[in-house]
């Protein structure tokens, strides 16, 4: 009879633990994240493979309104990507403006902690159905930030600090200017605040950057191009049928045109800066090409290119701002490019340009945005419409002499990098280790 009774009670005991685990792949020895995760109704959990930085690591979906300021918008599922260490460690949401995959960022290997990557609504793995533009804004993805961080609060209850590079880090300036007290402090990367669709300040840094023999050099290797069309378009179109690109949007000639007005742009974005390594006349026409279509908008003017950030263009047109191209050094060049870009605006809309929410966030971060760090590239044309702090905050602004949109605080001398961490120490009420 007991073997009997032990029987039965074990019987019970293992259906009670498969009835739990119907549904939700949970099994005993799974660890208190895992649990927490399948506990909530508005999450899809996902298991990937832990690493040497991370012990467990997810890929998540959270349920999002459309409309989040509609209780009846329909639903759309936004992905992100969390890493875990350990509960009781500072959690790092890095709030990308693009799609996503999941790698360590520079502060979680900084703070050895805990970190999320969000994927921006739109893009990528995130994009609603049915699809309207109009619900595409800073105000409605802020809300998508601030939701997913108040989800996981519930669990990651230490210190929280948002970063982003390049518009990811304009969408953690977004965020906080609508939910301030979301986390304890913020690290925004080579990020832009533009007043227009074509900002006219990135045209006066074009001008000004670097050294004025640099500047000669770049605006003499564009016209070098273009003087030598009959060579480098023939080039430029041999080039887009090995690398099956296609220029139906812009058009073939325009988009050639295009990409050596970018070019300036390009190369001060991402180069070292060491001018010496620009081709010239005495180059074979190999060389110079190789240089032009590694430097410059190659790839940037061709449909694919165009149609994959659709999105980002559409916020560059409407509220986040863009740059055009100062054609007049070029003017003998030229024959189809006048600096304009409407072919970038997706679906032939009509979008009308908004610039009181960037006059917004302006003034908001200048004046009452504290708790942030800001970190910059000497070169970078970005830098042009970053941030202008007043002295209001508690703010840092770091801007690293010579430095491209790569600049990270790893990039920063000793000296300053022990500013960056002595901010963040005050602030978190952490120890950086050295």
């Amino acid at each position: 009879m007991k073997s009997v009774r032990v029987f039965l009670l074990y019987s019970v005991l293992l259906f009670t633990i498969i009835s739990c685990s119907s549904g939700k792949e949970l099994q005993l020895g799974e660890s208190k994240l895992y649990k927490w995760l399948l506990s909530q109704p508005d999450l899809t959990v996902k298991k990937l493979e832990s690493n040497e930085m991370f012990s467990e690591v997810y890929e998540i979906f959270i349920e999002q309104p459309i409309d989040h300021f509609n209780p009846s918008s329909p639903k759309f599922k936004q992905q992100f990507f969390l890493s875990h260490k350990d509960e009781k460690l500072p959690m790092i949401a890095e709030l990308d403006g693009y799609s996503v995959n999941n790698r360590p960022n520079e502060l979680s290997r900084l703070l050895n902690c805990n970190q999320i990557i969000v994927e921006h609504r739109y893009f990528g793995e995130s994009v609603p159905v049915p699809f309207d533009w109009k619900y595409l804004d800073i105000k409605q993805a802020a809300a998508d930030h601030h939701r997913i961080i108040e989800k996981l609060k519930e669990f990651y209850k230490d210190k929280w600090i948002t970063t982003g590079i390049s518009k990811g880090g304009s969408t953690v300036i977004f965020h906080r200017r609508f939910y301030t007290d979301d986390v304890d402090a913020t690290v925004a990367y080579v990020a832009p605040i533009n007043r227009s669709p074509e900002d006219q300040r990135v045209y006066e840094w074009l001008k000004n950057v670097s050294t004025e023999e640099c500047r000669n050099k770049v605006r003499d290797f564009q016209k070098l191009i273009l003087r030598k069309r009959d060579i480098f378009y023939p080039m430029f179109l041999q080039n887009a049928e090995k690398d099956s690109l296609t220029y139906n949007i812009v058009g073939s000639e325009k988009a050639f045109e295009y990409s050596v007005l970018e070019y300036s742009f390009a190369y001060w974005q991402w180069s070292d800066g060491d001018c010496s390594k620009i081709p010239d006349s005495t180059n074979s026409n190999e060389e110079i090409f190789e240089h032009f279509k590694k430097n410059s908008g190659v790839d940037y003017f061709s449909d694919k290119d165009i149609t994959s950030i659709y999105p980002f263009f559409y916020q560059c047109y409407t509220e986040y701002g863009y740059y055009g191209y100062d054609v007049e050094p070029f003017k003998d060049y030229l024959k189809y490019a006048d600096g304009h870009t409407p072919f970038f605006i997706p679906d032939n809309l009509q979008l009308t340009f908004d610039p009181e929410p960037m006059k917004d966030v302006s003034y908001w971060v200048e004046n009452e945005g504290n708790n942030f760090i800001f970190i910059y590239g000497g070169n970078d044309p970005w830098t042009s419409t970053g941030v202008c702090l007043t002295g209001k905050t508690n703010s840092l602004k770091m801007i690293l002499p010579n430095g491209s949109h790569r600049t990270r605080i790893k990039s920063f001398p000793p000296k300053d990098r022990e500013l960056i961490y002595r901010k963040l120490e005050d602030w978190l009420d952490i120890r950086i280790k050295r």
